[in-house]
């Protein structure tokens, strides 16, 4: 079954004012869409990182894909190593497998449309018939503001910048999707605001695992004394200072689990990061980790040093979010609910819908054969077109806050 063609089409949507340490998210997400066509008519589809630069180095390796075998992952992964050099050219192994990762995911959805497997059974069988997943919590503005002559836009969710905006925030989240564990977004405001946050969380919802993510903003004072007041209520800390060492040296002072998907982000950095017990979970990302069977190869890692696995998650729609939902449940070793966008992105998917809902907090298995997602090509064309008409070319959180916030800073540490 060779590959006769590829088609990526670059796309954006809409995306909540969230923020983050870096700043807030602008009005458009984007992302890289890729269809592989196969002997036969077969479509696999994928989706990865958004952005120009993604664009570009996909439509670089499309004459070196074209002609494999859809089967081939292996060839595939070489044909996009050789585009780029290799180790000696200019593009490193991360960046490389970003490009490989959505090629990854196409290539399995082909496969399994061709053999009639959903993929988790091509990924070693599914040990679970839904895969959880959590609210994830974010601090953010009631609004878009008006900007160069762009009105200003709000949205269902409504305002959270303190502890009673995220607890509605959260409830609202639960109402709808049953999610049975929480992750808040934090970094944004000084800890002890966000150290009431989780406690207000914890109160409003007995029970419930809670996570707090501040993306490395925290000094280690920070982070200690954080960890010391929440170890009551946390679940596990993720990324509250940057680097190995820093995670490590805060390891050191919690008995909390610390999770990272910025200081271990690469298979070349894990052996000094459980080696240095700087990490006790790692969230995975098969947009960052080189696809679907490379993850595979991290959980089984991870397993090997009595690592934790849970997953990562950015703005993203349902070809993603069914690839998520097919690798975590085609792995034993996941041990949290992963996290996910979606609710924030889902009014502008790109796939029919129906085969992708969260009930109870968790997403069944899609059993058609693939991904068990149908592309919706109109949707993919308007937002194609609001691509093309935004003028973007890449994710800049950081430039979007200063045109609103001049003199911001995301220098880490913040706090």
């Amino acid at each position: 079954m060779i590959i006769r063609d590829v088609i990526i089409t670059p796309i954006a949507f809409r995306d909540p004012p969230l923020l983050n340490s870096d700043g807030v998210h602008e009005r458009l997400a984007l992302r890289n869409i890729v269809q592989l066509v196969v002997d036969g008519g077969v479509v696999g589809l994928g989706e990865g990182s958004g952005g120009e630069e993604v664009t570009e180095r996909l439509l670089a390796v499309r004459d070196a894909v074209i002609g494999k075998s859809v089967f081939d992952l292996h060839g595939i992964e070489a044909a996009v190593n050789a585009v780029f050099g290799g180790d000696e050219g200019p593009l490193d192994r991360r960046a490389r497998r970003v490009v490989y990762s959505p090629l990854d995911v196409a290539a399995h959805d082909a496969q399994g449309k061709i053999v009639g497997l959903p993929v988790s059974e091509l990924l070693g069988g599914a040990v679970r018939d839904a895969v959880p997943y959590s609210a994830y919590l974010f601090y953010k503005w009631a609004e878009h503001p008006a900007l160069d002559g762009e009105a200003a836009t709000g949205d269902e969710w409504g305002e959270a910048i303190d502890p009673d905006g995220i607890v509605r925030q959260a409830r609202a989240l639960i109402d709808r999707y049953g999610f049975r564990s929480i992750k808040l977004k934090a970094g944004v405001f000084p800890p002890e605001q966000e150290i009431a946050a989780i406690r207000a969380l914890a109160e409003a919802f007995p029970g419930l695992p809670l996570r707090i993510d501040p993306n490395g903003a925290w000094t280690h004072e920070t982070a200690v004394h954080v960890a010391r007041e929440l170890e009551p209520v946390l679940e596990y800390l993720e990324d509250p200072v940057l680097g190995i060492d820093g995670m490590a040296a805060v390891s050191r002072e919690t008995p909390l689990p610390l999770a990272t998907n910025m200081c271990v982000v690469t298979f070349e950095q894990l052996k000094e990061g459980f080696a240095k017990d700087a990490v006790q979970i790692v969230l995975s990302d098969h947009h960052y980790w080189g696809g679907l069977a490379h993850t595979r190869e991290l959980a089984a890692m991870c397993s090997a040093w009595g690592v934790g696995l849970s997953m990562h998650s950015n703005s993203h729609l349902g070809i993603s979010l069914a690839a998520m939902t097919h690798v975590a449940a085609a792995s034993p070793e996941l041990s949290y609910a992963c996290d996910t966008h979606y609710p924030w992105n889902r009014g502008d998917d790109i796939v029919r819908p129906g085969a992708l809902e969260i009930v109870d907090g968790s997403i069944a298995v899609p059993r058609a054969p693939g991904l068990g997602v149908e592309l919706d090509p109109d949707a993919l064309e308007r937002q194609h077109q609001v691509y093309l008409a935004s003028g973007r070319t890449r994710r800049d959180d950081t430039g979007y806050m200063r045109r609103i916030q001049p003199d911001y800073s995301p220098t880490l540490p913040r706090f």
